[in-house]
């Protein structure tokens, strides 16, 4: 079993910025990815970017250029530094774990305002 803990978040005006940060605790085996996603309102969960023990990361396509993810193996963290917010950055954000089977955080609320 895997325990996830987030923070930061909240709420900041349109173009400021954002740090996300989770700690994974548990049973915590060598390989596994970490990241997150973001669910908006009525909308579906999706993936904001990921970031493999050891390999390269992912980014959606719109979060490019803008967010950056980064790990700490030691300390079982992962961040999510978020620049340049647009109001549509609006949603919770979780906490992805995965090492064979996914874990979720708690979410937290990030709220960007025009």
């Amino acid at each position: 079993q895997v325990q996830l803990v987030e923070s930061g978040g909240g709420l900041v005006q349109a173009g400021g910025s954002l740090r996300l940060s989770c700690v994974a605790s548990g049973r915590i085996f060598s390989f596994n990815t970490m990241g997150w996603y973001r669910q908006a309102p009525g909308k579906q969960r999706e993936l904001v970017a990921v970031i493999p023990r050891g390999g390269s990361t992912t980014y959606a396509d719109f979060v490019k250029g803008r967010f950056t993810i980064s790990r700490d193996n030691a300390l079982n963290t992962v961040h999510l530094q978020m620049n340049s917010l647009k109001p549509e950055d609006t949603a919770v954000y979780y906490c992805y774990f995965n090492q064979g089977l996914p874990y979720w955080g708690q979410g937290a609320q990030v709220t960007v305002s025009s």
